[in-house]
């Protein structure tokens, strides 16, 4: 079974009754934190757990030290992830609003842990499934713990001081997902400094999708990621962006063209820079 899975709205709505199925509610606005607990609390697709990227999918803060976005501790999660009601055998659906950033962050999380088959993004996201006529639920879910199993694979991940030590390096293939304005340096909104990681490339997580908000054809995304790697080893790529989320969503466009699963500079660039020896980059 491949690593990354897309699901239709209208196959989750037919399955959504399924035992032993999962689904997990990842909205989230950076802007708002409170946003996706709200709309969850307004509608959701009936059975969907609330994920949130601050409280369950990211550790704390440390300021000065990590980024936006820190990895959330294996043994917390996988606590999360059995209160969920997720067995090792389980199969779920991750759905956000639908560009997909926060439930690839889930969909990487799971990964993480060892979880690699039966995981589903819903393609399109709630806006897909509002588009496809499909209703929402108030109630709470309702299901028994489960006995999910993880253990972290720490060869997906690569830290700011190994990568430091590989720029300009022949075989790296360094991608970062924020939009080309944000890796140009041209404009910060969010972090403190402007700019990109020397050699990174701009493949910005949006360009995944096509004009209807889903994830674009397989064969359209090997094209597009074979031109970034430009003959080198997919196994050597490195994803980042600005705090270890929409990176999560390259690598599974990566995955669903058929590459192998690169690794992810979990800190990003919200955590580069709290370095002012690391070096910065801007323009193209």
């Amino acid at each position: 079974m491949p690593l990354a899975q897309l699901i239709s709205p209208l196959a989750l709505d037919q399955k959504k009754q399924q035992p032993g199925l999962v689904i997990l509610d990842c909205r989230f606005a950076l802007e708002d934190p409170d946003y996706g607990q709200r709309s969850y609390a307004d509608g959701h697709i009936a059975g969907a757990h609330f994920a949130d990227l601050n409280r369950d999918l990211s550790a704390p803060v440390i300021k000065g030290v990590t980024g936006r976005h820190p990895l959330p501790e294996p043994a917390q999660l996988v606590a999360r992830l059995q209160a969920w009601g997720i067995d090792n055998d389980s199969e779920i659906v991750l759905y956000d609003d639908g560009p997909g950033a926060y439930a690839a962050r889930a969909w990487w999380l799971l990964a993480w842990l060892g979880k690699r088959d039966g995981v589903f993004i819903l393609d399109g996201g709630l806006k897909a499934w509002h588009a496809a006529g499909l209703p929402l639920s108030l109630d709470a879910p309702e299901n028994a713990p489960g006995q999910f199993v993880g253990h972290p694979d720490h060869s997906l991940l690569l830290d700011a001081e190994h990568l430091g030590k590989r720029l300009g390096q022949a075989d790296l293939t360094l991608l970062d997902a924020r939009g080309l304005p944000r890796f140009r340096g041209e404009v910060e909104p969010i972090d403190p400094v402007a700019g990109h990681i020397p050699g990174a490339q701009c493949a910005a997580f949006t360009d995944n999708l096509g004009e209807d908000g889903r994830f674009l054809p397989a064969d359209q995304l090997k094209q597009r990621f074979a031109q970034k790697l430009a003959g080198r080893d997919p196994q050597q790529l490195v994803a980042y962006c600005g705090s270890g989320v929409t990176a999560c969503h390259n690598l599974f466009a990566l995955s669903l063209a058929g590459y192998p699963l690169g690794r992810l500079y979990a800190g990003s660039w919200s955590e580069w820079i709290t370095d002012a020896q690391r070096p910065v980059a801007t323009g193209d």
